[in-house]
C-alpha cells in the first residue's frame, strides 16, 4: 500500500516492517501493523544490548502524526527479552520512549507546534489532549537540557519577572552573547538561595570562565557574582538605573503638584507626567510645547527634569575615566539641588559607581536591552497560555520557547 511505502521512505527503522494497513471509518483512524523483521534480535530497554527472546506481550498502540484528518496508530506486540545483565525486560523500540503512548516523531511534532501556539490550541488542532502536549514538551525539554552545551558561556544576564499573583517572581538567567542569546536557567522566587542554585547547576569551573554579567542593583546579585564569577565584570543594568531616575523625577512632580494644589497655585503640572518622563525625540508636538512652557517656571520638577537629561549624556562616553569624571560632577550637582528624591538617586549611583563604569570597561558590548527583550518574550509566552498554575509547567514552557535547546534527530522532518 502507498502509505507503507511512504513510511518506509521517511520513518524507516532497521529490524522492523510495516505490515497491514486498515482504515477504521467509525473512529476516523488508520491502523498500521508493525512486526519485527524475520531474523532480527530484540534489544534490552535498559542496557540497549541484543538479547534472546523470552515471550511476546499483547498488542500495544502508539499514536503517530495524523494524516489527512485521520488519527494514525502503530500497532505492535512488544517482545520481552532475557538479558544477561538486566534480567527479563521489555524490548527497546526505536519509535517509542518508555511507556509513552506517543511515538517519538509525534512528540517532536507536537512540541514544534507548541512553541508557536498555546498548548491548548495545539491539542485542539491535532485532536489530542493538553496532557499529551505537555508530555511531548517535557520530553523535548529534558532531552535538550541533557544534551545542550554550556562550555562556551562568556556573558550572562540575570533578571526577574512576575509570573503569578502577588509577589510570585521567577529568576531568569540568560546567555547574552552576540552569536548566542538563550535562556540558561529558571529559578523559583527571587531570593539569594534561588540564584545560588544557578551556580550549583553550572559548576565552579564554568562559573569561573564567565567574563561579563549584567544585573540590576539588588544586592544579592553583586554579592553572588563576586563570589562565584571571580573573573567577571559585573555590569549594572542600564535600564533599571534610568528607571530609578524616572521614578525619582515622577515623585518630585507628584509631590510638587499636590503642594501647589493645596496652596492654590495654577495647576501647571497637571497632565504633565509624560512630558517630563519621555525622551525629547519621542515627544509629540503638543507635549513639546507644554514642556517648553513648563521649563519657564522655577519649579523643582523643571530642575529635576534638566538633571535627568544631563544624566543621559553619561551613556555617550566611551572612556571609563571620562565617564567617571562626568558621573562625579553630576552627582555633586544633584546633591546640591536640594531635591530629596534626586539626592537619594545620586547616593545610590555613588554606592554602585564601579558597577556602572563596568559598562564602559566592557566597551559597551553588553547591556540590559537584550535582557529586557527576552523578558518580554517570556511574558508573552505566559500571556499566551493565560498564565500557569505550577512552576514546573512555567519552567518547561520558558525553556521550550527561549532555551534554544537541541532536539533529537529524526530521519525526516514532519513540520
Amino acid at each position: 500500500m502507498l502509505l507503507t511505502r511512504l513510511l518506509n521512505a521517511c520513518h524507516h527503522f532497521p529490524g522492523f516492517v510495516y505490515a497491514a494497513v486498515r482504515l477504521i471509518e467509525t473512529t476516523s483512524t488508520i491502523e498500521i501493523d508493525v512486526r519485527p523483521r524475520r531474523g532480527s534480535r530484540a534489544r534490552c530497554s535498559c542496557c540497549g544490548g541484543c538479547a534472546p527472546g523470552y515471550d511476546v506481550l499483547p498488542v500495544r498502540r502508539f499514536e503517530f502524526i495524523p494524516i489527512w484528518g485521520y488519527a494514525v496508530q502503530l500497532l505492535y506486540c512488544m517482545r520481552r527479552v532475557q538479558c544477561r545483565q538486566c534480567g527479563v525486560k521489555v524490548e527497546q523500540v526505536p519509535w517509542g520512549i518508555g511507556k509513552h503512548t506517543l511515538t517519538r516523531a509525534y512528540m517532536l511534532h507536537l512540541a514544534h507546534w507548541a512553541r508557536k501556539l498555546s498548548w491548548s490550541e495545539t491539542a485542539l488542532s491535532f485532536r489530542t489532549t493538553w496532557e499529551q502536549v505537555c508530555q511531548a514538551v517535557e520530553y523535548v525539554v529534558q532531552w535538550g537540557l541533557e544534551h545542550r552545551d554550556l562550555g562556551s558561556v562568556r556573558a550572562i544576564g540575570v533578571d526577574e519577572i512576575q509570573w503569578g499573583r502577588g509577589h510570585d517572581y521567577l529568576t531568569l538567567v540568560y546567555q547574552i552573547e552576540a552569536d548566542c542569546v538563550r535562556l540558561l536557567w529558571v529559578g523559583k522566587e527571587r531570593t539569594k538561595h534561588s540564584f545560588e542554585q544557578f551556580f550549583e547547576m553550572i559548576g565552579q569551573e564554568l562559573a569561573a570562565k564567565i567574563e561579563f554579567v549584567c544585573s540590576d542593583m539588588w544586592q544579592p546579585y553583586p554579592d553572588l557574582i563576586a563570589k562565584h564569577c571571580t573573573a567577571a565584570l559585573n555590569i549594572l543594568d542600564r535600564f533599571h538605573v534610568v528607571a530609578k531616575l524616572n521614578l525619582a523625577l515622577d515623585d518630585v512632580r507628584a509631590t510638587e503638584a499636590r503642594r501647589m494644589a493645596r496652596e492654590g497655585y495654577e495647576p501647571v503640572l497637571k497632565k504633565k507626567r509624560w512630558c517630563l518622563l519621555k525622551r525629547p525625540e519621542n515627544l509629540t508636538d503638543q507635549q513639546r510645547m507644554s514642556l517648553r512652557e513648563l521649563l519657564g517656571y522655577n519649579l523643582k520638577s523643571a530642575r529635576a527634569y534638566l538633571l535627568k537629561e544631563e544624566f543621559q549624556q553619561f551613556w555617550d562616553y566611551d572612556s571609563p575615566t571620562w565617564a567617571a569624571k562626568y558621573l562625579d560632577r553630576w552627582c555633586a550637582r544633584a546633591m546640591r539641588s536640594r531635591i530629596d528624591p534626586v539626592k537619594k538617586f545620586a547616593r545610590t549611583v555613588r554606592a554602585h559607581r564601579e558597577l556602572l563604569l563596568n559598562y564602559f570597561r566592557a566597551k559597551k558590548q553588553f547591556s540590559s536591552g537584550v535582557i529586557e527583550g527576552l523578558n518580554n518574550k517570556a511574558k508573552v509566552t505566559m500571556r499566551k497560555a493565560y498564565g500557569y498554575r505550577t512552576f514546573h509547567i512555567a519552567e518547561l514552557s520558558l525553556y521550550h520557547v527561549l532555551g534554544k535547546l537541541p532536539e533529537p534527530k529524526l530521519a525526516h522532518k514532519f513540520f
